[in-house]
């Protein structure tokens, strides 16, 4: 097994008045070439939006897009006619493809909203452009891994899908719970961010935010030191 551990306060950080934001990897402003992306995973943004405020009209392409709303709403327009709001429960998922443009506001006119953002490189380019999101049953989640978005070729109809061989999974777990993920693939590697709560992996100790990333083994084993909210993406490493 190797592994590489990303703390919470070793991450980018950017201030812009309206939107404070922590990088797993390097974004924007932010450079580390030793932070560049883990495999296939290529952005894990953690992004705090002023009420009202957002990101304006932009584009995108060949990049497979997850947003994961943590707290608040957030509505999304884009050129394809979709005008969506996505809240805490709902995943959203564009494949940019050839070409996307899209905003994304913070609809609350009082209240901060914060969600993740996550970027898959695709493993095919130039694919038309898509969108959909869904809504899980948080029950679903309790004291197990969830999958929420698969591949393509995969996809059994109960979670989202996009362009590469990565699985998307969030979990619930209580205080002195153990659980061992098993890869869908051994040649993939596992990036888990611990979104709330303390986990120990691997001889490590975790807590807010912190994140490990983990391959060449068959199985990811850990115990929820607390109540704990996790994300673990699966993604092909070459």
């Amino acid at each position: 097994m190797k592994k590489i551990v990303h703390r919470s306060q070793t991450r980018g950080t950017a201030n812009y008045g309206w939107l404070q934001a922590r990088y797993s990897f390097s974004f924007a402003n932010y450079s580390d070439p030793e932070r560049v992306q883990f495999g296939a995973l290529r952005v894990l943004n953690d992004d705090i939006v002023a009420p009202s405020m957002g990101f304006g009209r932009h584009p995108h392409n060949n990049m497979e897009i997850v947003s994961i709303p943590l707290k608040g709403a957030l509505k999304h327009k884009d050129n394809m006619d979709h005008i969506e709001v996505i809240r805490p429960g709902e995943i959203q998922v564009m494949s940019a493809g050839s070409g996307i443009e899209h905003s994304e506001v913070n609809v609350s006119t009082k209240e901060t909203m914060n969600l993740l953002q996550v970027w898959v490189l695709p493993e095919v380019r130039d694919v038309a452009p898509r969108y959909d999101q869904k809504t899980f049953d948080e029950g679903e989640k309790d004291n197990k891994f969830l999958t929420v978005v698969s591949p393509k070729d995969k996809n059994d109809g109960n979670a989202l899908w996009i362009h590469q061989q990565a699985y998307f999974n969030l979990g619930n777990f209580n205080s002195g719970k153990e659980i061992a993920y098993s890869f869908n693939d051994t040649s993939n590697g596992a990036y888990l961010f611990v979104i709330e709560g303390d986990i120990s992996v691997d001889h490590e100790l975790l807590t807010k935010r912190d994140a490990i990333g983990i391959w060449d083994t068959e199985t990811v084993s850990l115990k929820a030191n607390t109540d704990s909210k996790l994300l673990l993406i699966e993604v092909p490493m070459n």
